[in-house]
């Protein structure tokens, strides 16, 4: 009987890009400015990503461009929960207080606001033109492509 061995790495093909954006404003505000500057139709999903039994939440956008097989995706990256945290009051009295707790979608890159993630069937997509049209938003500080093979957390955008 013959021996098949299946390699994980066959399943390390990404068949999407990622571009990582910094920038102040809320996520319907870039959503917009997203849509306007490279012709998109992005609309909120009416469930958010939830992680870490529900302790955090990420907006999450997406727009299906079937005729050129393309799936946009905005994610927010950052989520920030007030959550009660006992402290040492004094030698015999613990008291709680609240605390803004902040987690991060994808934890490598801890400073950048929002992802965009552009999934393809035919690899078709111009990443130099999309980044050129970024950096022309005058509210986003700033944009780059980030190669998700060197993400340890790549699970995280599986949607």
């Amino acid at each position: 009987m013959a021996l098949h061995k299946l390699l994980v790495d066959d399943f390390d093909d990404v068949s999407y890009k990622l571009i990582a954006i910094h920038c102040n404003l809320e996520d319907y505000r870039l959503a917009y400015l997203l849509n306007g500057s490279l012709e998109l139709n992005l609309k909120r999903n009416k469930e958010d990503l939830d992680f870490n039994d529900s302790k955090s939440s990420y907006s999450f956008f997406e727009w299906n461009d079937k005729p050129h097989y393309v799936t946009w995706n905005l994610i927010s990256n950052i989520c920030k929960r007030e959550e009660q945290s006992e402290y040492s009051a004094g030698l015999f009295s613990n008291s709680q207080r609240k605390v803004l707790k902040t987690y991060n979608l994808i934890p490598e890159y801890s400073k950048v606001d929002y992802f965009v993630k552009i999934s393809y069937e035919i690899e078709n997509v111009n990443e130099k033109l999309i980044l050129d049209r970024l950096q022309n938003i005058p509210q986003i500080i700033t944009s780059y492509a980030v190669d998700p093979l060197k993400i340890k957390s790549k699970d995280h955008l599986i949607f």
